[in-house]
């Protein structure tokens, strides 16, 4: 496990999150990388690297590795079914929740989050900042039955290790794999981030009952010591109503519009996307790709990086999600 370090040293860059092509044996023999994600059932990972790890969503179109960099020499390791990857100042975390053998999605989630919270807590990098989960058929079931509002309630009571500290960034995205396998990983830090709320949505811990019992907990987006931007998962929300169902087109420019919201309230350099950025969108129709890839195109032309993947939003009626890192110009 990282050991602690004082708070007195310097702050290092942020962590590199990019999408490089190669061989992840390649890859990961480069003493700076965190981690290595390969997405879909071709990602050819090695299975003995901690710091390896192959999520369920199939790419539409180029399928490069999202690399995360450090900013020193790498550890890692692992910790019952955890595995990590540390480099003194960031926390890569990564574990696998079978649901059957957990009792279904919710305890699955309660004990992925146990287990990342005491792991977290007792690093030397202790400020949680950006999670991602991903589960198969998020959808499936009914009312408080969905699949993802049983999951948003294991979160919370995994969480309670950690309550009173700040929520962190997140993505929750379905997976059409058929596999039930809950896949959380994460960044966490030795400096505290900040989190960023988008003026133009409700905080998503104040959703109403409506949305269920358990309203998810996590921040817009999350800007780490040296003002990097992690941004969660957006999509054509207002207030904390859904927006043009099945009207593609308007969806994105509403995502956009959230995202350039956001950017402008974190004060993150350019208040716009472009060059300092890069970022996943989730479809749920990958018959969509070129619409959403153009549109992309036309509003952040200077894009630095773009990964689209065939995945299911938390909302039925949502097409697309959109999440990403900017850095500071």
């Amino acid at each position: 496990m990282p050991s602690p370090m004082s708070e007195s040293l310097p702050l290092p860059d942020p962590v590199g999150i990019g999408y490089e092509t190669g061989d992840a044996a390649s890859l990961l023999a480069q003493p700076d990388v965190l981690a290595v994600i390969g997405f879909g059932a071709g990602a050819a990972l090695p299975a003995d690297d901690p710091r390896a790890l192959r999520v369920g969503l199939e790419p539409v179109g180029a399928a490069p590795f999202e690399v995360w960099r450090g900013s020193g020499p790498v550890r890692r390791g692992r910790e019952g079914e955890l595995r990590w990857s540390g480099d003194g100042e960031h926390l890569f975390f990564a574990l696998e929740i079978d649901e059957a053998a957990a009792g279904g999605i919710t305890a699955a989630a309660e004990r992925a989050y146990r287990t990342v919270s005491a792991f977290v807590a007792a690093s030397g990098t202790p400020h949680l900042l950006r999670l991602w989960n991903y589960l198969d058929a998020i959808n499936l079931g009914d009312g408080d039955e969905e699949r993802y509002r049983l999951f948003c309630h294991g979160r919370v009571r995994g969480l309670e290790a950690l309550r009173g500290l700040p929520y962190p960034a997140a993505t929750a995205i379905g997976r059409q794999d058929g596999v039930r396998v809950l896949q959380v990983y994460g960044l966490a830090a030795r400096h505290a981030g900040t989190p960023v709320e988008n003026p133009r949505q409700l905080s998503a811990w104040r959703y109403p009952r409506l949305y269920g019992p358990t309203p998810p907990t996590f921040a817009r987006g999350m800007l780490d010591a040296r003002g990097q931007l992690l941004i969660s998962g957006t999509a054509a929300v207002v207030g904390h109503a859904s927006q043009h169902h099945d009207d593609l087109a308007a969806q994105v420019a509403e995502t956009l519009a959230n995202l350039d919201s956001l950017l402008r309230e974190a004060g993150a350099g350019a208040s716009r996307l472009g060059a300092h950025s890069r970022l996943k969108a989730y479809l749920r129709r990958p018959a969509d790709a070129d619409a959403v890839r153009a549109a992309l195109a036309a509003h952040a032309p200077a894009l630095d990086g773009l990964l689209l993947l065939a995945g299911d939003i938390c909302r039925r009626e949502l097409l697309v999600e959109i999440d990403g890192v900017h850095r500071p110009a």
